[in-house]
């Protein structure tokens, strides 16, 4: 791949990556409540299901998901079912127990790590994304080297970008100020996630 065709595959992932959504929302939600740590782990996980998914539709193996329906909408279940999962998550009231049990729940342990990366891959129209995107970059002929180098753009810019966006709350006034807006961050959170969720059931 040259240079100059780099470029382009990386502008169109930056694009990509910017777009508000869900995951904006997630980042931003975990870096408020845990941490420049957590949102940085949610980033990371994030990135990590996009390059996944890169490399899947690469390999030629993205596009089963177009050629089996049945596959499609279990992806979408699944997906629509976590984010009303995460919803829930925001808004359900904090008591002494959950707080208690967190350090031994494995999903709370890792929740940004996790949470970003099943944000991520139970999107199965980030597979169409890349399906329609790499049409214009890779070919039956392309090396495992170019995939690799399609892997990593796409992961590593969609991962930086939500590690600058937690970076960039965390590090500065706005985070004093989504922690005061706690609660409404959570409500708005949960009506974000619930609406994708609905758009994702839609047909």
């Amino acid at each position: 791949m040259s240079f100059t065709l780099w470029l382009s595959l990386a502008a169109i992932c930056t694009l990509g990556a910017i777009s508000p959504g869900p995951s904006l929302a997630l980042v931003i939600r975990n870096t408020v409540q845990g941490g420049i740590r957590q949102g940085l782990a949610t980033a990371l996980g994030h990135g990590a299901g996009i390059a996944l998914y890169a490399l899947l539709v690469a390999m030629g193996l993205g596009v089963l998901i177009t050629q089996l329906p049945w596959l499609f909408d279990l992806v979408r279940y699944a997906g629509a079912a976590f984010l009303l999962y995460l919803a829930w998550q925001a808004i359900k009231p904090a008591t002494k127990d959950t707080a208690a049990t967190d350090s031994r729940d494995p999903y709370r342990r890792y929740q940004g790590l996790i949470g970003g990366f099943l944000v991520a891959f139970l999107n199965p129209k980030i597979a169409l994304f890349f399906l329609a995107l790499f049409s214009q970059f890779v070919d039956s002929a392309a090396t495992w080297q170019t995939k690799m180098v399609m892997m990593g753009t796409a992961g590593g810019i969609d991962a930086l970008w939500y590690c600058l966006v937690a970076l960039g709350i965390a590090r500065t006034p706005l985070m004093g100020w989504l922690g005061r807006n706690q609660l409404w961050l959570d409500r708005g959170t949960a009506v974000i996630l619930s609406l994708v969720a609905i758009r994702v059931l839609w047909p």
